[in-house]
């Protein structure tokens, strides 16, 4: 199946493909080989400006349309991203250098769960009727924001534009989503997917562009909503921009979550949860749990375990099947993550596994493990945002809560015990969004996801991400004379 991997154009506004070679250039490198596999240019302001009236222009009509109506469309685009998981995983794997046998179950089918998802609950939304005495009464009416602006990051991009794009569309606004500039691929292909599943035209635009563009997008006049997934320092500033013009914004930043297994935990279960919360995606996951607390009991024991599992990682071409761990996205943050790995080496933490880079095409580095780490390492305060976990050890409960809430971070935490009690008592003491039981990394479109302290604002997925996309207008209806004082 032949598989086009440089688009028809940079951007995609108003229904079609528009390009404007006067932007700089994007080259989209694919990071198993080094090479350049696609060339795109950065939107210039007549671009920024033409998206925005596109989706200014369509989002009236788009809103008019019964909630039902929308619905309709975006459980089509659902069913259109399905039918073509392949060629969109192959895409995706261009875009990220994630291994196919990730991308194929874990992004184009997130974004078609998303999709299907806002689309059922679309024809749901509806205001409240409210009696009070004298039988006045209030009814609240659910509208639409307005223009939403998406603004993505590298490590998912099919899946982000759909976070994004579902919600904001179900309840009746128009988007405009900018990609990262270094997996700038997917996203057309979602808005190309909704036009083709009826979408009016200008309800989905996508357009690329460094930072300048999306300074552009946050604090442009006509945008009602900011929607960005990325770095806590990029998130302070665009949620500084939208406040300027008090727009509504989700953030949905970084951290550095922490993972408790206690000395009861099933040890194979632990390892796969440390496994999935540090390596899948090669580490590049923001809710990943990279302090894993283990107490002194089964330290040795999960670190033994741990180096058997990683030994059977395959690492090689993404494209193949039976690859299992790929290459980080680019070379910039490849020598980003070395240079954390120095850090530790530095500081004094021993390397129970891996901790080189491999030689050879692309951007490969050995999945990496750091034990005996301390709560000052520099690798156990930054977020890295590669396959490196710190193990770190602990004595007990009381311990390690302390421990692990002492971050400025909050997006995720998870807890490995036989225990349900504490279990149960560990998450609601943890200072995070989302939490994980015996598991970690599960984000079903049915379950909030999102973070507190510096990790972020808002909530992105189930109905929580309609009161984020949405707001109430109150409406006091009065069923008998008025009176005032004069």
């Amino acid at each position: 199946m032949n598989i086009e991997i440089q688009p028809k154009a940079s951007h995609f506004i108003g229904g079609e493909y528009v390009e404007d070679t006067n932007g700089a250039p994007i080259e989209v490198i694919y990071p198993a080989t080094g090479e350049v596999v696609a060339k795109l240019h950065s939107a210039t302001h007549e671009i920024v400006e033409k998206a925005l009236a596109a989706a200014r222009a369509a989002q009236k009509e788009w809103e008019a349309m019964s909630g039902t109506e929308r619905g309709r469309i975006l459980r089509r685009a659902a069913d259109i991203i399905r039918e073509r998981n392949h060629e969109l995983s192959v895409l995706e794997t261009y875009d990220t250098g994630k291994p196919y046998q990730e991308t194929s179950v874990a992004d184009a089918t997130s974004g078609a769960d998303a999709l299907e998802y806002f689309g059922g609950l679309a024809g749901s939304l509806t205001g409240e009727h409210i009696q009070l005495p004298g039988g006045d009464f209030v009814y609240t009416r659910r509208e639409a924001l307005g223009v939403c602006v998406g603004i993505g990051a590298w490590n998912y991009p099919t899946q982000i534009a759909c976070w994004k794009g579902a919600p904001a569309l179900a309840c009746g606004n128009t988007m405009v989503f900018k990609p990262s500039e270094t997996t700038p691929l997917c996203a057309l292909k979602m808005a190309e997917i909704l036009v083709e599943a009826g979408a009016p035209a200008g309800v989905y635009n996508v357009v690329q562009g460094y930072g300048d563009v999306g300074a552009a997008l946050v604090s442009h006049p006509g945008v009602n909503k900011v929607s960005l997934t990325g770095s806590v320092p990029t998130g302070r500033k665009v949620y500084a921009a939208a406040a300027e013009g008090m727009k509504h914004v989700t953030m949905e930043l970084g951290g550095k979550s922490p993972m408790i297994v206690f000395d009861d935990a099933n040890v194979d279960d632990a390892v796969s949860g440390a496994i999935l919360g540090n390596f899948y995606s090669t580490g590049q996951v923001c809710s990943n749990g990279t302090r894993v607390f283990v107490q002194k009991g089964i330290k040795e024991a999960f670190l033994k375990r741990l180096a058997e599992r990683l030994e059977n990682a395959v690492i090689g071409d993404p494209l193949d099947p039976d690859t299992s761990f790929g290459p980080m996205v680019s070379e910039g943050q490849l020598n980003i993550v070395m240079n954390y790995i120095a850090k530790g080496k530095e500081e004094g933490a021993r390397v129970a596994f891996g901790g080189e880079r491999i030689e050879g095409d692309g951007f490969y580095l050995k999945p990496t493990v750091f034990a005996d780490v301390t709560d000052d390492m520099t690798i156990a305060r930054e977020e890295i945002f590669g396959p490196v976990m710190a193990v770190l050890d602990f004595d007990n409960e009381e311990e390690v809560m302390a421990r692990a809430n002492d971050t400025e971070f909050g997006l995720a935490a998870g807890v490995f015990t036989q225990d349900i009690t504490r279990a149960h008592r560990v998450v609601a003491g943890f200072e995070a969004g989302t939490c994980f039981i015996n598991s970690y990394n599960d984000a079903p479109v049915e379950a909030p996801f999102g973070g507190s302290k510096m990790s972020g604002v808002g909530r992105e997925n189930s109905k929580a991400a309609i009161n984020h996309y949405s707001e109430l207008k109150t409406v006091y209806v009065r069923m008998s004379q008025i009176e005032a004082p004069f």
